[in-house]
Order: structure tokens, then sequence, then C-alpha cells
């Protein structure tokens, strides 16, 4: 059929509903294929609506088999069936009862949107608007319902029946060989977060009680055979639980919390009221599958998800275009907690690396869009990296600004004033204004800009009067098409050092003496003398990452140097390195697209030989000083006529020569790894690895002859995953001598456990050789490749666009043509995992001239298609546009 031309939603467009529905009783009679619900829903005119207004309720892919009003059947001419909505008209009464009778397919929903089926296991997805997919509904956030909910199943198949809420009763249908489960929901939600589970689970229990005195029980449900992979995500569940009535004062308000991990999902999690459904990636962990950065994200996850019972539940958005309402602030809170659990330093500068390789490129390309989008044609593709993670920046900001006391009174009020209601960017606002009597007109912009600034630094030391003048300004380059934007505030932390390292007291304009903090940049330009400075100070701006803007300054070498070795922001010192980093690759990488020598790295050489030998510094931070930017990073930077085969020739070289340089100290941080100690997921044992592995990378560019040996040993004597697939995957990017041994004994391994498998499909879709393409095109072959599998197709083909930028952008256009094709076969069964994956043509302008016209002719071709999914639609004609 031809693809559906897209509706464009606007923000300025939006209505209060005519109709709310009061409550929602929902009888489920599960069946693979003829699943019946039955949806008896208290219809409410609202105030303003006029009496027989019509009645629309959203619905896609439903087979109606009955409607009724206040127990009357309706006749086929008493309504209208789009393939969209269900209209009619109502009573001219304030209330009435409808009572829908539909029909559903769970096992032919391949989206993975509505109800359906994963193993056998009955579940659901229902944001954005995948409720409409089970029945007719105002599918729409703004229209919040008490549910009760009956599931009926055989209960042989289906022991386990989950919904929203409390469990009222169960019990067995007479005569037959069927059971049910009834699930009240006493708080008022939204379609998207209902939710029911149903199928032979395995289940892991515990308890909490809450600050109040209240019990909670624990439950997370997985397939049988996997109970044990489950204690880190309780351990997590309840730390989260205690962290969240400490930090913010939000207890629990169920009896039950209940936790189902499932491994055919489009998202990493959904925070359903009472019932979060998980990909199984962020549940099941221990030390032969998971790595440390699983732990981590698992840790992450089920606490962003129990967050959400506060940040998106009790209070959830009025409308989509308010979704960084619930998803940024909640991104803040688990970036919060994750911090408390592990090392803050690190924890902040992973959140910034993560910020910068997958926000900072959406800002700046034809996928743009403010915090608070003002249009869309489909929502699902607007939960991207702006939403949540430059959402949570702009929190962080707002805690900035008001401080933590100004900011945790503003939001004890959003919790008091907002309870219950679907909200909007404006009430947060107001709250903290009225908690604070702060004035954030200008800080809105934030929500309402898209582009990410540039915030420019110039100095002056005057000897003389031994003053220092500071003077920025911030530019946020305009889109196409877009005006210029206006000029935010922009909170920036900062310090002065002194020739001693130590950060200087000093005195502005006003005669107020400090040693640094925050400068708010509200203007295009500004500048802010200090007096009583008689040495010209090195600038230590941007500490802690204190907004999501990009910073240019001209600093040299010595300053850098001096920075990553003095500066008492964590972070800045983390920049420094990686400023220097940058400046070196971004000089290497024009040398080999000239074909002259490589200027010396003696400095960056330096400087990492500093952080190497600094005791001082736990582990995790010299790991992560280590990292060199990605090509990608790097790519970003170049920002235009990127040569990804350069940058790869670039890097890697230098990769080689600090290898080389800094053996003496290398060498024994790659061999001592704890392959003899018991394994723990505690961050400090997580750092070492961390440490031992990225000296372990270094030494595998190394010429030291016994290089391949070391990699070899460290595969086959590692105890846990994380050392494991770092050797792995050294081995087989390299080509190493042993590389499809080890491949070979990998899968041999791990056949049966599809998550560790992801990580060896995306080792051999991520190596940057010329011969990655055929792999790839074999993977798909492979009898354990998945198509239906989200998490499979994200692992080969995703790993493949986004983690190998010389085979994707080969200058020959395969790679191009290989994700065009897959993404137009993906379409057909699961349309956001496709536009998904077409996302990763977001940046094919920036590509030197012959790339970007392959990438073009891929791009085209997509959108040639006459079956194109609106969600594909939508992606591609905003990146050619």
């Amino acid at each position: 059929m031809p693809s559906e031309t897209p509706t464009t939603i606007k923000l300025e467009d939006y209505q209060p509903p005519a109709y709310r529905i009061e409550t929602a009783n929902l009888n489920v009679l599960l069946d693979p294929t003829a699943t019946l619900v039955i949806a008896e829903l208290k219809v409410v005119r609202q105030p303003d609506t006029k009496p027989g207004a019509p009645l629309i309720l959203d619905g896609d892919n439903l087979k109606l088999l009955s409607i009724a009003v206040d127990g009357a059947p309706l006749q086929s001419n008493a309504y209208d069936v789009t393939p969209s909505a269900l209209e009619l008209t109502p009573p001219t009464g304030d209330t009435f009862t409808l009572t829908i009778t539909t029909e559903l397919n769970p096992d032919a929903n391949t989206q993975l949107m509505g109800l359906y089926r994963s193993s056998g296991t009955y579940c659901t997805q229902c944001e954005a608007d995948g409720f409409r997919r089970i029945t007719y509904f105002p599918d729409r956030p703004d229209v919040l319902s008490v549910y009760t909910v009956r599931l009926e199943a055989p209960r042989d198949a289906c022991p386990v029946l989950l919904s929203n809420g409390n469990l009222i009763k169960t019990g067995l249908v007479p005569d037959t060989d069927r059971h049910f489960a009834i699930w009240h929901d006493p708080h008022p939600k939204p379609a998207y977060l209902f939710a029911l589970v149903a199928g032979d689970l395995a289940k892991i229990t515990d308890n909490f009680t809450t600050a109040s005195g209240n019990p909670v029980e624990l439950n997370i449900f997985v397939e049988h055979g996997k109970e044990a992979l489950c204690d880190w995500a309780m351990d997590s569940l309840k730390r989260s639980m205690r962290w969240d009535e400490e930090a913010f004062g939000r207890e629990y308000d169920l009896d039950v919390f209940n936790i189902v991990a499932v491994s055919d999902f489009n998202m990493g999690a959904m925070e359903n009221k009472g019932l979060n459904i998980f990909n199984d990636k962020y549940v099941l962990a221990d030390p032969e599958t998971a790595t440390d950065q699983d732990y981590a994200n698992i840790e992450a996850v089920i606490a962003h998800e129990y967050f959400h019972n506060w940040t998106g539940n009790r209070i959830t958005c009025r409308d989509w275009f308010q979704l960084c309402l619930k998803e940024g602030l909640t991104v803040f809170r688990d970036q919060e907690f994750s911090a408390d659990m592990r090392s803050r330093p690190v924890k902040r500068i992973a959140d910034v690396k993560l910020l910068k390789m997958h926000q900072f490129p959406e800002d700046a390309g034809p996928l743009a869009h403010p915090v608070r989008p003002r249009s869309y044609q489909e929502i699902n593709n607007f939960y991207t990296a702006t939403i949540y993670e430059k959402g949570a920046e702009v929190v962080r900001m707002l805690q900035t600004l008001l401080g933590e006391d100004g900011f945790r009174s503003g939001l004890d009020l959003y919790f008091d004033r907002h309870d219950g209601e679907a909200t909007t960017i404006e009430a947060f606002l107001k709250c903290f204004e009225d908690a604070t009597g702060s004035d954030l007109d200008q800080f809105a912009l934030w929500y309402e800009q898209a582009g990410t600034p540039l915030v420019s630094v110039n100095t002056a030391h005057n000897p003389k009067d031994n003053s220092f003048k500071l003077t920025l300004s911030q530019e946020i380059p305009p889109l196409p098409g877009q005006q210029s934007a206006k000029a935010a505030v922009i909170p920036l932390r900062f310090g002065l050092l002194g020739p001693d390292g130590q950060d200087l007291e000093i005195t502005t304009g006003d005669s107020t003496k400090v040693t640094g903090d925050v400068i708010l940049l509200k203007r295009p330009a500004q500048t802010i003398t200090f007096q009583n400075v008689p040495d010209a100070p090195k600038v230590s701006l941007l500490r802690g990452f204190s907004a999501p803007v990009r910073l240019t300054q001209d600093q040299s070498a010595d300053d850098l140097a001096f920075l990553a070795k003095h500066d008492s922001d964590p972070y800045n010192r983390w920049q420094a390195v990686q400023t220097l980093a940058t400046q070196t690759l971004l000089a290497r990488t024009e040398a080999v697209r000239r074909k002259v020598a490589f200027a010396s790295a003696a400095d960056l050489v330096a400087v990492l030989q500093t952080v190497l030998e600094d005791d001082r510094l736990d582990p995790a931070l010299k790991a992560q000083a280590l990292t060199l930017p990605s090509e990608t990073d790097t790519a970003q930077d170049i920002g235009n006529n990127v040569d990804p085969d350069a940058i790869h020739t670039a890097r890697t070289r230098l990769i080689a020569e600090i290898a080389d340089e800094l053996q003496p100290l290398l060498l024994p941080l790659a061999r001592d790894y704890a392959k003899d100690s018991a394994f723990s997921p505690d961050a400090a044992s997580a750092g070492k690895r961390a440490l031992s592995n990225r000296a372990l990378h270094y030494h595998a560019h190394s010429s030291n002859p016994g290089a391949v040996a070391l990699v070899n040993d460290r595969f086959e004597n590692a105890n846990n995953m994380t050392d494991r697939i770092m050797a792995l995957t050294l081995l087989v990017h390299h080509g190493f001598e042993g590389a499809m041994d080890a491949l070979q004994a990998f899968r041999s391994r791990h056949a049966t456990s599809a998550l560790a498998m992801d990580k060896w499909f995306a080792a051999r879709a991520t190596a940057p050789r010329d011969e990655t393409l055929q792999v790839v095109q074999d993977l798909i072959a492979d009898p354990l490749y998945e198509p239906s599998n989200p998490n499979r197709v994200r692992a080969v083909l995703h790993s493949f666009a986004t983690g190998n930028p010389t085979q994707f952008s080969r200058a020959d256009g395969k790679g191009f043509n290989l994700i065009a094709e897959s993404v137009l076969q993906i379409d057909k069964r699961n349309p956001q995992v496709a536009s998904r994956l077409l996302t990763s043509f977001r940046s094919w302008r920036a590509l030197e001239g012959r790339r970007s016209s392959l990438a073009e002719s891929a791009l085209l071709r997509v959108s040639s298609s006459e079956e194109l999914s609106r969600d594909c639609r939508d992606i591609v004609d905003r990146t050619l546009q």
C-alpha cells in the first residue's frame, strides 16, 4: 500500500479533550491470534463541550466487534469507523458508559506496539500511542483514568497475569482450563501507562519498607532459568527506592512493584505504573555475560523507570510536546542517583561524553529540534537525545541557577501543586519562580530554541593595575530556514588558577571576593573585570560542564597541560586532556589529507604521562582521561568535508605513538588485571578493570611484539565479560592471529545467551576493516541473527552504521546502500526500529563531496519507496531537507 502522508501536529493547535474517561474497566481474554478486549468506559463530557458534540476515539489496526452506549447496542449506521478513529454522537447527558469490544492478533504484531507476544509471553508497549492498538480510546496523555483490569488466559500457558496497580482478586473460570486476575490502579493515569503481561514466567521476590512504614512487595519476572541473573537489578531497585526518599522525599505508593524482562522490546524500558516492562538487557546480569557498563546501565535504567513513578506517572505530560518534562527531569534524577552510587566526577564525564556524541550532532543537523518541539509528524521519532540528555542538562542548569536548596523547594512545590495532573513546562518553571522569587522567562528559551550555543572566550591581563578581563560572547548558529536565536541564560562555573595551580581569591568590579563560582552569561557579550590579579591566571571555565554549550578559547598546549595537572575541578582536568588530544587529532587528520608529516605529539604524551603518574586520581578517572576523542567526535569538530578514512588513520597512528612512548607505564597496567580474584560489580573494581583494559587497548596498537600474546591471554583467562569482550574486540579489530579461534570459542561458550551474543555480533560489525561489509552481510544470514529482535538488529546494523564510520561511509557507497536496504526491509515489520536506524544518516551533509553524494543517493532510494511507514517517511524527509 502507498506510504501514509504524515500529518503535522503543532503545539499551538492544542485543545483540551472534549470528553474525559473517568474509569476504564477492561476485560482482556487472551488468545495468541484472537484476543478479545471488552472496554467499559465511563465517559464524562467536559464543561466547555456542547451536548451532543462528537466523541472521537483513536484506533489503529483494530477489529471492532461491537459497541454499546449505556448498555444499548449501536447499529453500524450510528458510528463511523476509519483506519485511525471511531466517531459517534453520544447522548446529551454529562456522563454515559461506552462498551467496546475489539479483537486483536498479538502474534501478528511485529511492530511491538500495543499488545504483542514475545517468546510466548503477552506484553504491551503503549507509549507513545500504542494503546489505540488495543481498544478505541482518546489516546492522549491529558486523559487520565482509573483502570480496573481483568485478565483471563489458560492456566498452563499463562500462570502469571499482571497489570497496573494492586492485585484485587484471582480465580478459576468455571468449566474451563482458564483462570483470571483482577488488578486495580487507584491512581488516574493516561493510556500510555497502561500495561499487561501474561505468560509462564519465573518470579524473584523481595520486599521494601517505605520511610512511612508501608510494606511493598518487589517482584522481577523473567524467563525460567534466568532467576539468578536478577540479583543486581533487585539490589538497584531497592537502592533507588531508598535514595528517592532521601534525596527528593518521594515514597512509593502501591502495595506491589513489578518488573518484567522481555527479549523483544523496542525501547530500553517502560515506566508503566506499578508494572515496569524492561528490555531484558537492562535487567539480566552476571559476570559471565554482563560487562561493567551493563551493570552500570542496569543500575541507571532500573532507577530511571522507578523515578518515573513521580516524574512521569503521578505527574504526567499534558501533551507530547511536553515529553522533556518527564524524560529530561527523570534523566537528571537518575544521573544524580548514579553519581551518588559511583564516582561523581566519572559519572559526569560519562554523561557529557554521551551528550556530545549523540545530542550535539543532532542539534547541528537536519533532525535538530528544541527540547520542547513546536511540531512533529511522528512522535515516536522524538524520543531523542535532545529530549532526554539535553533536557536533563536544562534541569541541571536550573539547579545551578537556583542553588540546591532553591531547586529542592521548587521541585517540592511542583510535586505538591501538580500531583495527579497532566501539566506543562510553563507550570513546571512557575513552581520554581514561586518558590524562589526568580524570573525564569529568559531561562525558558532553553526549551524553545534548537541548536548548541557557541561560547567564545577572550582574556586580557593588565599588569599595570593588576586587573584581568574575561570577555564572553554567545551565539547559536542558525539552522537552515530558521532565524537567529535569542541570547540564553548560560551558567558558567569557573575558577582562575594562579602560578602555583591554586584557585585564586579574586575581586570583581563590585569589590566582592570570590574563589570562583558561576558567571551568568545573559547577553550576546559580557565582560567581567577581576581586580588584584598580579599574574595572568589560567582560566578554568565551564567547570562540571555547567551548561550544554561548545566552548572556544585560545589555549596553548602549555595552558592545557597546566589545567590537566592542577585544575581542582575533575571534569575540567579531563576536558583539558581532551582538548589537547582534539587539537592533535585535527592537525594530524589534516596532515593525512595533505600527505605531509605529522607534527610532534610530545605535549599530549607528556600530559597523559602526568595523568598516569598522579596517584590522587582514581583508576576510572585515569581510564577516561586516557580515552582519546572518538572518530565521530573528531568528525564533529571538523564540521564539514569530513574524510572518515583520514580521521581513522590519524587516530590509529596517534594511539600507536602514545602506546610506544608510554609503554613503561602502560604495560604493567595492561598485565595487571584481576583474573584470579572474585568479580565484583562495584565502582572501584570496575574502575581498575577500565584502566587495565584501556592500557591493553594501547598495548594492542604498540610495536611491542608481545602485544598479540597478551591480548590472547586476556581473552583466554578472563573471568568476566568486561575483560573477555575487550580482548575479543581487539583481536577482531586488529585482525590478530587467534581472532577466528577466539570468535568460535566465544560463540561456543555463549551461543545460548542472547545478550552475550549481541556483543559478539557488535564486535564483528564495528571492525574498521574493508572485509567488514561482507562480514555484516554474512551476519545477517547467520542462523543466530533474529531479524524480529530489536536488540539483535541493533547489535549488527546499528553498530555498523554508528560505530564503524570508515565502513558505513565507505568511498564506494556500499555501506550506505547496505543500511538503506536494511531500513526498507525492517520497516515492513517494525517501523520504530527502522526509523532509528535511518537516523544514522543525520550527518551526511558534513561528509566530503563524493561520500556526501553517495549518502544522498541512498537516502533518495529510501524516500522513493511507496510503502514507507510514517516513522521512516518523517525521518527521511527531514534528513534530506
